[in-house]
């Protein structure tokens, strides 16, 4: 699979350290995934609801089955939100830029997940339409 077939098989985006803040990465790139046509839904503990979707404190917590993980958290709080998302039968996990964990992405490659690392999912949107 690449990164556009990815994108074009994927509905629903659950955006771990999503913020309400419109200053925070997390925000703009979720706004836009909401206007590209993705199901976008927050999880952060800290948020009880984002861009006007209820805010899960953790993915296993998502009452609806997820395409992609998209990660906005630091590199060294990435192996349990991947645990997570194979936990949750996720198809990909996204790390943001800046982002990068190869043990976790090992894991998650072999549970089958597709994996992204290092790479911004709006630019990359963008670049496969």
């Amino acid at each position: 699979m690449t990164i556009p077939e990815l994108l074009e098989a994927s509905k629903t985006i659950a955006v771990v350290g999503l913020s309400n803040s419109r200053f925070r990465p997390s925000h703009g790139v979720a706004e836009y995934l909401r206007q590209a046509g993705f199901r976008v839904i927050p999880v952060n503990p800290n948020e009880t609801e984002v861009l006007g979707e209820k805010s899960y404190p953790r993915l296993e917590d998502v009452p609806e089955p997820v395409d992609i993980v998209n990660i906005f958290r630091r590199s060294e709080f990435v192996a349990p939100v991947v645990e997570s998302a194979v936990r949750i039968g996720a198809k990909a996990v996204w790390m943001q830029e800046g982002v990068e964990d190869e043990a976790a992405a090992a894991k998650a490659r072999a549970a089958g997940l597709f994996v992204v690392m290092d790479r911004c999912i709006l630019k990359e949107h963008r670049r496969a339409r």
